[in-house]
């Protein structure tokens, strides 16, 4: 039985103290941050072509209507005279209607299922939800042409004229299919954006908060309202996250929204908005012209989101700003204090 020999050392180069200590190379880290980098600089590019690309497609109407064709409210193909006053207010006014109903709804959920909805009731509700924010918007059209449209017909529409009808908002005849009844199918759609966001903003914000606030004696209602208080600035971003979503929203709006370019007052009254517009009529452009002002809605219609993101981005960012020179007020006392 041999007797076991070590392995031979093979002589190298010495290896020196300055060697040993070097710091490893960061090669790595500096190519996965260029990576990132190119990544990221990728999405600007591709928005930057996109608007380009708009432009380019609406230069022809651009030259022949200028700025009046987002003041003009005739929209004649035969004639080539396009204005598209008619489906931006179409488009904002449908928004607002979505908002002021989907936001009430949607945090009082979001408060609901944080801070008052027992366990065995809150997964459940949770998950139709999100089964809801799912369901494709073609479908959610059907149903609000053979479903909701009937039902609003028939109730709620008679009776808001009937207490309202003095108004020019809730006045004249009832059809259907109307501006009212695209912003409805709009707030459907977007309130699982607001209800889901919001709750998670909710559970984010420390248990601290609402002990302090029961430790001086207030009421769950106090607490809750305390809870959003603390919590407003991503509420504030999951309002616009849906606004986002309610300018673009194109298949079920169009299928309940009349789809008459024609500016009117009354809520009851069939309206139009930008997306429904190109989705019904691009197929049916004829000529160079009537193409350039339907790719030139969508240009404006990109213009659009872009602001409205602008300006939630800088709402939220002086909101979060004010909070935060608010809790370091009582910091510095403290602080002084001690």
């Amino acid at each position: 039985m041999g007797v076991a020999t070590a392995p031979a050392i093979t002589r190298g180069e010495p290896i020196t103290a300055a060697a040993a200590m070097k710091p490893p190379s960061r090669f790595g880290d500096k190519a996965f941050e260029w990576l990132t980098l190119a990544m990221a600089l990728t999405v600007v590019v591709l928005v930057i072509l996109i608007g380009w690309q708009l432009y380019d497609g609406s230069v022809l109407a651009i030259k022949k209507f200028g700025f009046h064709f987002l003041v003009t409210s005739t929209w004649d193909p035969v004639a080539d005279q396009f204005g598209a006053l008619p489906f931006i207010y179409g488009t904002l006014v449908s928004s607002l209607i979505a908002l002021v109903i989907a936001v009430p709804l949607g945090i009082a959920t979001a408060a609901y299922l944080t801070e008052l909805a027992p366990l065995w009731i809150r997964q459940p509700l949770v998950s139709l939800i999100e089964m809801l924010a799912a369901i494709p918007s073609v479908i959610l059209g059907l149903w609000g042409i053979f479903v909701m449209i009937p039902w609003l017909r028939d109730y709620p529409f008679p009776w808001l004229r009937r207490f309202f009808g003095w108004t020019p908002f809730f006045s004249g005849s009832i059809y259907g299919p109307c501006m009212l009844a695209g912003g409805i199918i709009i707030a459907v759609m977007i309130l699982p954006i607001i209800t889901s966001v919001s709750r998670e903003i909710l559970r984010s914000v420390p248990d601290l908060q609402r002990e302090a606030a029961y430790g001086l004696g207030a009421t769950r209602w106090e607490a809750i309202r305390a809870t959003l208080a603390y919590g407003r600035t991503g509420i504030f971003g999951a309002v616009m996250l849906g606004l986002g979503r309610a300018l673009g929203e194109t298949m079920a709006v169009t299928m309940v929204i009349g789809n008459n370019p024609q500016l009117s007052l009354s809520l009851f009254a069939p309206q139009y908005t930008m997306a429904a517009v190109i989705a019904n009529e691009f197929t049916e452009a004829a000529d160079n012209l009537y193409l350039a002002a339907l790719i030139e809605i969508g240009l404006v219609l990109f213009v659009l989101t872009l602001v409205v993101n602008s300006l939630s981005r800088l709402l939220i960012w002086s909101v979060g700003r004010e909070i935060k020179a608010k809790r370091s007020v009582p910091a510095a006392a403290s602080k002084a204090a001690a």
